[in-house]
């Protein structure tokens, strides 16, 4: 698998957190991978190999492009062949007013958008090995978009706040920074993102443990809690099942084993 990151130019910083490719080389079977939940919301372009999700023990083909939400537990992916993929990820707060999108965690649906429209040219770019042509055009399409949408600066203070915390902060504080009560803080963060600061806050705390482990297996479990701002070992462990479906240490065994790690509710989207 080859996963580069690229960082958004200066006037989509402030809505997304970077853009990035990725190649999974699978074979002529189906193959699956596992995403496991983190804070960000993704909007993903794929080519080639037939990407499919794992719903209910059926295979639900996914769309090209189509917009992952934050997920409160693993996603188990399929594809075949060579699947490419450019995947921009977005802060939940403001991904809903970029596209335009009444905000929402409901599962899969269906919504038309000019979206769509990039994906035939995209199609022949990525065909002839032009990524960096294909992420020019995917960087122009929210560039563009970004300079239609005003982003609430209550939101956007929120969000920094939380961002630059890693999502060990209270609630208390977020509205603070934000120059705002909770009350009104937490009702337009749910309307703009679907989801409480809280929930927000957890899944990137819940990142922050996640990469740790990946990258240092043999990380102090209540080194971490405390670093990170759990209650104890404990909490972390019971945040981390939730997330995660595994334990802290059956994640770190296989980060050993070296399993790969990849960056229920999404959006579908239909030429408009």
């Amino acid at each position: 698998m080859q996963h580069q990151e690229f960082e958004p130019p200066e006037a989509l910083r402030d809505v997304i957190k970077c853009f990035w490719y990725n190649i999974r080389e699978s074979g002529e079977q189906e193959s699956s991978f596992e995403v496991i939940p983190d804070g960000s919301a993704e909007i993903i372009f794929h080519f080639g190999g037939n990407c499919s999700i794992s719903e209910n023990g059926d295979l639900q083909p996914l769309p090209s492009p189509f917009m992952m939400g934050l997920l409160n537990q693993p996603a188990v992916f399929y594809s075949k062949n060579r699947l490419e993929i450019i995947g921009v990820r977005c802060f939940p707060w403001t991904v809903f007013d970029l596209l335009g999108l009444p905000s929402g965690k409901d599962g899969l649906r269906i919504f038309e958008h000019p979206i769509t429209q990039l994906q035939p040219d995209l199609s022949k770019l990525m065909l002839a090995g032009r990524v960096e042509e294909a992420l020019d055009q995917v960087k122009q399409y929210f560039l563009d978009a970004r300079s239609r949408v005003p982003i609430d600066s209550m939101l956007f203070k929120a969000g920094l706040a939380i961002n630059e915390a890693k999502g060990s902060i209270p609630v208390s504080q977020v509205a603070a920074a934000a120059h705002a009560t909770v009350r009104t803080l937490e009702r337009n963060f749910k309307q703009s993102s679907g989801y409480t600061v809280k929930d927000v806050s957890g899944l990137m705390r819940f990142e922050q443990v996640r990469n740790r482990l990946w990258f240092s297996p043999d990380s102090n479990l209540a080194g971490l809690a405390h670093e990170l701002g759990y209650t104890d070992q404990s909490h972390l462990s019971r945040e981390f099942k939730r997330y995660s479906g595994s334990s802290p240490a059956a994640f770190a065994r296989k980060a050993k084993k070296g399993k790969e790690l990849p960056g229920s509710n999404f959006v579908a989207f239909i030429q408009a």
